[in-house]
């Protein structure tokens, strides 16, 4: 299922999911101006590597980074043009209401700690994996993740694609991101080591769902 669009407008323009777009968008065709030598550099001093994380040291000698910093910078690298372009489909159609009810700044640090925790679950899962995790996926899961509980009984406008079906249908958001999630639950055991951090996906929504719930706490005790 891809989405295309939901019916919910923004009442402040997103400057944040924009930025975050072109910023993205921007490293990837820097990547593209790389030979294959220098595009391996690129990855290896900018993923998030759990063997590194855990032991606070590196894999290879090539990061001119604090290890711990690979958390973040990994956000903005993709390993490829699908890669790039899921992942910014899903945060332009999903990462504006989040960031409208948010706030700005509030949106873009909620943003970069999901992430974070998305990649730490994937590392407490994989502690020892030397294979570099890069992608906004884990970061745009917790945007998911709040989405799911912010605007529950959104419609969201879905291509739906299925062995000889191909059509397009309104699906309520509650019900578009259950199955995504259920998803990345059961491919996390049917693709385990396919090269895909299923859990960061997990934790990043989770991440998302629980910031939204203290929000809505928060907000129904500001009355």
């Amino acid at each position: 299922m891809i989405p295309l669009r939901d019916d919910i407008p923004s009442s402040t323009y997103p400057y944040v999911t924009v930025s975050l777009l072109v910023l993205n968008v921007a490293v990837f065709l820097y990547q593209l101006t790389l030979d294959v030598n220098g595009l391996e550099r690129f990855i290896y001093a900018t993923a998030a590597i759990p063997a590194e994380i855990t032991s606070m040291s590196e894999v290879r000698p090539v990061n001119v980074l604090p290890v711990e910093l690979t958390l973040v910078t990994a956000m903005f690298v993709h390993g490829g043009l699908l890669h790039l372009g899921g992942n910014m489909l899903f945060l332009w159609i999903f990462g504006d209401n989040v960031e409208d009810r948010f706030g700005h700044l509030r949106f873009l640090f909620f943003y970069v700690a999901a992430g974070v925790a998305a990649s730490m679950v994937h590392i407490l899962i994989e502690p020892g994996s030397v294979v570099p995790m890069v992608g906004a996926s884990g970061a745009i899961a917790g945007v998911l993740g709040a989405y799911f509980m912010i605007f529950p009984r959104a419609q969201v406008q879905t291509l739906v694609i299925l062995p000889l079906f191909i059509s397009m249908a309104r699906l309520p958001a509650v019900l578009f991101l259950g199955f995504w999630f259920l998803f990345q639950v059961l491919s996390s055991g049917i693709s385990a080591g396919a090269g895909v951090a299923w859990f960061a996906h997990i934790g990043g929504f989770v991440a998302g769902i629980v910031v939204a719930l203290m929000y809505k706490a928060f907000r129904r005790v500001r009355g």
